[in-house]
């Protein structure tokens, strides 16, 4: 019997940008940059580890987070929206991210 050498798991992946990064950086460079910034440290990073979750790949207005299990990786993505219908209940112009799974 020959043992596959590739070590295979499975994995829950969550992808999370923010829907018209374009457009926003087009009206407010400054105040979108500061917003998209902030949201990873004070939001997204801390949801992610809550639900034993790690940040894979981030780029400039997302990341790939990878889960042991998709019951958490949609715990997360529920606690992740919650937290930013909170942070956009504000006057400030609404950021929204784009949430999908694979």
């Amino acid at each position: 019997m020959v043992e596959d050498p590739v070590e295979r798991r499975h994995a829950a992946i969550l992808a999370a940008d923010v829907a018209g990064c374009s457009r926003l950086m087009g009206e407010d460079e400054e105040g979108t940059l500061a917003t998209v910034s902030a949201h990873p440290t004070e939001l997204i990073e801390p949801c992610i580890a809550e639900h034993p979750g790690r940040v894979v790949k981030t780029t400039g207005d997302g990341l790939l987070a990878e889960f042991a299990s998709a019951v958490d990786a949609v715990r997360c993505a529920v606690a992740f929206q919650e937290g930013m219908a909170e942070r956009n209940g504000g006057p400030n112009r609404r950021t929204v991210f784009s949430l999908r799974f694979g």
